[in-house]
């Protein structure tokens, strides 16, 4: 046998798992599942062609994730706006960011105060949408973002409040999207100019007090939108 008649290897299940993570994860993020929206493994497997082990891995993914729900005798499902980790999260956020910002402000060096600077520059040159209308983030938008907002917090110089804040990060993701969804009109950029100000005025009280006001309206848009869902 040449090397031109060795068979392709056909993928794995770990890799055609991974695939399908990939896209469930990726199409939740940008809307294409509504909260709520089942996910059901029979017609995911038949529509992406594989096996119901494949999908049912993916989906247990999705789960540890915090973008997908495992009912009882019922499946998955993209989370609801009505559940209440959201808001829990969003509480969690809210207690603990703004004294990590305090810190930061407060410890910070001029490679910190440098970094947050460039890091502010980046987001505010990133166009968060791929097109005029579209009201999905873009991924290189979702990492400058993220980028900024831990730069801030960095200076604290305490990597266990950091690791806290990547994980709530992580688990609010999906409802940052939606409530910005919810509150187009909401000028975003010029909170991460405030904030970004405040730090690098060494102001721990207004930068607190501005990330407080950041993230709330971030969780209002979403109780917003659960109230207007819940009444439509």
């Amino acid at each position: 046998m040449t090397h031109t008649d060795v068979p392709t290897a056909r993928p794995g299940k770990q890799m055609l798992s991974e695939q399908i993570h990939a896209h469930l994860r990726d199409a939740i993020m940008r809307g294409d599942y509504t909260p709520g929206t089942p996910l059901k493994p029979q017609d995911l497997a038949r529509e992406h062609g594989v096996s119901l082990a494949v999908v049912r891995e993916a989906l247990v993914r999705l789960v540890g994730d915090g973008l997908a729900d495992r009912l009882h005798n019922r499946g998955f499902a993209v989370p609801a706006f009505s559940d209440r980790r959201w808001q829990e999260i969003a509480e969690a956020r809210r207690a603990i960011e703004p004294v990590i910002l305090r810190m930061s402000v407060e410890r910070g060096d001029l490679d910190w105060e440098a970094r947050v600077r460039a890091a502010h520059h980046r987001l505010a040159r990133t166009p968060p949408y791929a097109s005029k209308g579209n009201k999905h983030y873009t991924e290189d938008w979702a990492e400058v973002h993220r980028i900024f907002h831990r730069t801030l917090l960095e200076g604290c110089g305490n990597a266990v409040l950091l690791e806290t804040f990547d994980r709530m990060w992580t688990a609010s993701e999906l409802t940052r999207r939606w409530s910005a969804q919810r509150n187009p009109d909401r000028n975003g950029a010029v909170e991460h100019r405030r904030l970004e100000e405040a730090a690098l005025a060494r102001d721990p009280d207004a930068a607190a007090e501005i990330l407080m006001k950041h993230l709330t309206l971030t969780a209002t848009g979403l109780t917003e939108g659960s109230a207007k869902r819940g009444r439509a």
